[in-house]
């Protein structure tokens, strides 16, 4: 499938990305190499070939979900550039729209 300046913008379109001209020669490049490596599993013989789920054959690896403290309050707090006691403060970053 050959990618040209009409499907790339489409795709920058869809996934709402403001390309540069000068970028438009790379992306093009890349897009097609891509899709030539997708032509290329094509040619791979599944015949035969269960589909997979997971990557290995372990299941829920999981250790017991235990409280504890590892770090105290204090400890946790000596190196912060501002803090109250309890929290680290830091300067606003929501700004109200009026």
């Amino acid at each position: 499938m050959e990618v040209d300046k009409e499907k790339l913008k489409k795709v920058a379109h869809l996934a709402r990305l403001n390309i540069k001209p000068e970028e438009e020669d790379q992306l093009l490049k890349d897009m097609g190499e891509i899709l030539n490596w997708v032509e290329k599993l094509r040619e791979v013989d599944t015949e035969g070939v269960e589909p997979i789920t997971h990557m290995t054959q372990e299941v829920n690896v999981l250790r017991n979900d235990e409280a504890e403290i590892s770090i105290s309050r204090k400890e946790a707090l000596k190196n912060a550039p501002d803090e109250d006691g309890k929290y680290f403060k830091v300067p606003k970053v929501l700004k109200r729209n009026d």
